[in-house]
């Protein structure tokens, strides 16, 4: 099929890098994995960083502009046989395709779409409203969580709902990795405030009972609450954490590889790609069963998942893996089995093919 990509909150070609650029980057690379042609209907970014009124307007304005410009375009060359938009939710509907293509007769299609009653307040209310029309009418909404998929479910009930397992490309995950430090942790996570502090935090307040131990961590990231985040961990040895800031992408598998365990907490984590890649790459995950972290880690056979803000679990469960080392060297395996068999882009294709296929195009 022609399917022609929108993602309201990222577009793919973002200069900031982001876990929601990279799936809307794999989503892209699945479809054509499968056979589809891709092309990017539009890189109008839609999101509302605060419930204010005037952006709102003005990002309308936007939207109808660049609806008007695609008309034109269809209309010239003709439609595509799909529309396919990645990640609307109240911050970043898209205000562009479900007229769009109801004018036209094209299906229209989301993926990791999300709805929550608890943001049915103000002027979030009515961006919710916008998404709550776009999955009513899409042919169907894929969905990579199971609480992603409830909640759509509890609000539209009779939204065409299928499941997506998040993945990632393992390309550069193939080779079957040295073995790295088994005592070397591994973070990888932005630097802004909220959920991502709030890990950063939580990690630096675990690893002060294990500081017997003889860990050592490699933190990639890089952002606006960095001072913040370092000062959390000062009452740390400094000569244990290793500061990298921010990598090229291609740089990540050397360091994954280089260590033994990967910690994150993962508050507010939709999923967590950096899980996926971790996993690949032979790294067990410590990280807390909380939002959409479940569904990459399997609890007891690729890592542990400690009960939400339980500071000593977490720990515990660190100290676990770095002093038993068989046990470690048994989860990497499965970890890297479990990305390398179900989670890689060759899965996700013939899922997703499986998917579009039940859509009727004309």
């Amino acid at each position: 099929m022609r399917i022609a990509f929108y993602a309201p909150l990222k577009s793919p070609n973002h200069p900031v890098a982001s876990g929601d650029r990279q799936m809307a980057r794999m989503l892209v690379k699945a479809l054509e994995h499968g056979g589809h042609s891709v092309e990017l209907a539009s890189e109008l970014r839609f999101y509302l960083r605060e419930p204010e009124p005037k952006s709102f307007d003005a990002l309308k304005i936007e939207a109808r502009e660049e609806a008007a410009r695609l008309t034109k375009l269809w209309d010239r060359h003709g439609k595509p046989d799909l529309w396919f938009s990645y990640h609307p939710y109240y911050k970043a509907p898209d205000l562009i395709g479900p007229e769009l293509t109801s004018a036209f007769t094209v299906p229209y299609v989301t993926a990791e779409a999300s709805y929550s009653r608890r943001r049915n307040a103000g002027l979030w209310a009515d961006t919710q409203a916008f998404v709550a029309r776009a999955v009513e009418q899409a042919a169907l909404n894929i969905c990579f969580t199971q609480r992603d998929r409830q909640g759509l479910a509890d609000a539209i009930p009779d939204a065409a709902l299928g499941m997506l397992s998040p993945f990632i490309d393992t390309s550069a995950f193939r080779e079957k990795p040295a073995r790295g430090c088994p005592t070397r942790l591994v973070t990888v996570a932005m630097m802004r405030p909220g959920d991502k502090v709030e890990s950063y935090r939580m990690l630096a307040q675990a690893l002060g009972p294990i500081r017997h131990l003889p860990w050592t961590m490699s933190v990639v990231g890089d952002g606006p609450a960095r001072d913040e985040v370092k000062a959390q961990f000062a009452g740390l040895p400094a000569n244990r954490i290793e500061w990298l800031g921010a990598i090229e992408p291609a740089a990540l598998p050397d360091v994954l590889y280089r260590g033994g365990i990967y910690v994150w907490p993962g508050y507010g984590e939709a999923y967590g790609v950096a899980y996926l890649e971790a996993q690949a790459a032979g790294l067990p995950v410590v990280a807390q069963d909380i939002a959409g972290v479940p569904e990459v880690v399997r609890d007891g056979q690729t890592g542990f998942l400690t009960p939400p803000g339980d500071v000593a679990a977490f720990a515990s469960a660190i100290e676990r893996l770095l002093a038993r080392n068989d046990e470690r060297t048994i989860m990497a395996e499965k970890a890297r089995r479990f990305i390398l068999e179900e989670r890689s882009l060759g899965a996700a294709a013939a899922r997703l093919a499986e998917l579009l296929s039940r859509i009727p195009v004309s």
